[in-house]
């Protein structure tokens, strides 16, 4: 039964034969799709935020120099281990799975949210230049893999080749929009705090929904924009919950709230059943 659900295809401009699954690896986009993105985005931000900053003590008083100098980067490392274990899976499993699914992008966001931490903070590229060298990369990974496969459509993810341009894409895009929250929200950059950022990237996502309904706007591009910015939205959102009451946040635990979040995210699943993505018209 399995093995019947499978068919040896060629892709859209490839010369390589590879075994693509009838249906899509990855879900639907509706309504409950974007609100369990923006939580798992919030989740990455506070549990990465638990691990590099209340555990290893990077941005705390009183510990070794070797913490503030390299607690993102070994919070990163762990992170990266994390996310290939969970792509692998991702990639083995022959249907889609919303668990497998969620899991991995709750990984994305983990690392991203270190690796953005890392650069833009451990090595000194601050959140603009930081921001705009990540944003040449998610286009830089939808162009190449626009050329490669022929089509960017989130339905066509059925192969390992364009999984494996799916995931590089959307942890370049977490990590992009860790370092753009920090960008619009802090005062090393625009400034203008955790609420009016949301408020900011909220507007941007209203936007594109607008376009959405009243306008013929490629779907594909209007969701990898809308992809995007939900990642700095859930970041700001973390951000204003977690840190301290002096910098503008909530001050709530990291570790109360990244268990918080996983509930909720795992409820959602279960109450709103997801089905793969179908081909878009």
């Amino acid at each position: 039964m399995a093995d019947a659900l499978n068919e040896l295809i060629t892709d859209h401009n490839a010369g390589t034969p590879e075994i693509e699954t009838i249906i899509s690896k990855v879900p639907e986009v509706t309504l409950v799709f974007w609100i369990v993105k923006i939580l798992c985005t919030s989740i990455g931000e506070i549990g990465a935020d638990a691990l590099t900053m209340s555990y290893f003590g990077e941005t705390t008083e009183n510990v070794s120099a070797f913490w503030h100098e390299y607690g993102y980067l070994i919070g990163a490392a762990i992170f990266l281990v994390v996310f290939i274990v969970a792509v692998i899976v991702q990639i083995s499993a022959k249907y889609f799975h919303p668990i497998i699914y969620w899991i991995t992008i709750v990984a994305t966001t983990l690392l991203g949210t270190a690796l953005a931490d890392y650069f833009t903070r451990s090595e000194g590229f601050g959140y603009y230049w930081g921001s705009a060298i990540l944003l040449t990369l998610v286009i830089l990974s939808l162009v190449t893999w626009r050329l490669v496969t022929g089509t960017i459509d989130i339905a066509s993810v059925r192969t390992t080749r364009s999984e494996i341009f799916y995931w590089i894409t959307i942890m370049f895009s977490q990590t992009l929009g860790t370092a753009l929250g920090d960008y619009v929200a802090s005062e090393d950059g625009l400034g203008l705090g955790y609420l009016r950022s949301a408020a900011v990237f909220g507007g941007g996502l209203a936007v594109l929904a607008l376009l959405y309904y009243v306008t013929s706007a490629s779907r594909t591009i209007l969701f990898w924009i809308a992809f995007i910015l939900t990642r700095p939205l859930g970041a700001v959102t973390g951000d204003f919950l977690d840190k301290p009451v002096e910098d503008g946040g909530l001050e709530v635990n990291r570790y109360l709230l990244t268990a918080v979040l996983l509930v909720i995210i795992v409820a959602a699943i279960y109450v709103f059943p997801q089905k793969a993505a179908r081909e878009s018209h």
